[in-house]
């Protein structure tokens, strides 16, 4: 599963990287292929909700093992989007907050991969919106970044922080506006003003010391500065 594409130049720039030094970063973050050493995990990733179900409900503990990566089944389960699968896995008790190799939460995977509904379930039963994985990112980070309107719109409503930073010192307001991102403009302009309305700053400066504004293209940052100050 693909969760990320080749960095632009302006946003090696921007967090003074090299493309080796992004590479790593990603690595650690998306699904090295759609394979996993458990059987139950990939049944999970290809939607085989009756086989799965079986296999578990003959031996419990398969719910909770994890795989090379330290995933579980849940977070292959959300990494495809499969609610029934999710929803079946959350009733029998599946801890909805483990993390895996890279400190990705099965709601991190969700709010990347876009599954408005599997987020629905896990906020339904305590996930953690504020988790934070080795790169220091949120959920909110991923949604912001991959232009989740409607996952944003949850997480913010379950409590997430708007100007949690990562470990690039950028929020969700830096990572939505910033050039580069792949969403029509309409759609960017949509999510970070959302985020501001909801107390976002658009003066936090990122590592390269940066603020929002300075990184904003397309005149979002006009706007944002209007909604702001006025």
């Amino acid at each position: 599963m693909k969760l990320c594409s080749k960095p632009s130049l302006s946003i090696l720039n921007k967090y003074n990287l090299s493309e080796s030094d992004f590479t790593e970063s990603l690595r650690k973050v998306k699904w090295r292929g759609c394979m996993s050493n458990l059987m139950v995990c990939n049944l999970a990733y290809n939607g085989k909700m009756e086989e799965l179900k079986e296999r578990i409900l003959a031996d419990k503990s398969l719910a909770t093992k994890t795989d090379q990566d330290n995933r579980t089944v849940l977070h292959w389960a959300c990494s495809a989007g499969h609610t029934e699968i999710v929803e079946f896995l959350l009733q029998r008790g599946v801890p909805v907050n483990d993390k895996d190799d890279a400190g990705c939460t099965p709601l991190h995977i969700d709010a990347s991969a876009g599954w408005d509904e599997t987020v629905k379930a896990l906020l339904g039963k305590g996930a953690q919106v504020n988790a934070v994985n080795q790169d220091g990112c949120t959920p909110l980070h991923y949604a912001a970044s991959k232009n989740r309107l409607e996952i944003a719109i949850m997480l913010l409503e379950g409590g997430a922080n708007p100007d949690a930073k990562d470990y690039f010192e950028a929020t969700a307001v830096h990572l939505g506006s910033s050039q580069g991102h792949l969403a029509c403009d309409e759609e960017r302009v949509e999510e970070t003003k959302l985020l501001v309305s909801q107390g976002a700053s658009i003066y936090i400066e990122n590592k390269k010391e940066n603020t929002p504004l300075q990184v904003a293209t397309g005149g979002l940052g006009l706007i944002l500065k209007r909604m702001v100050e006025g």
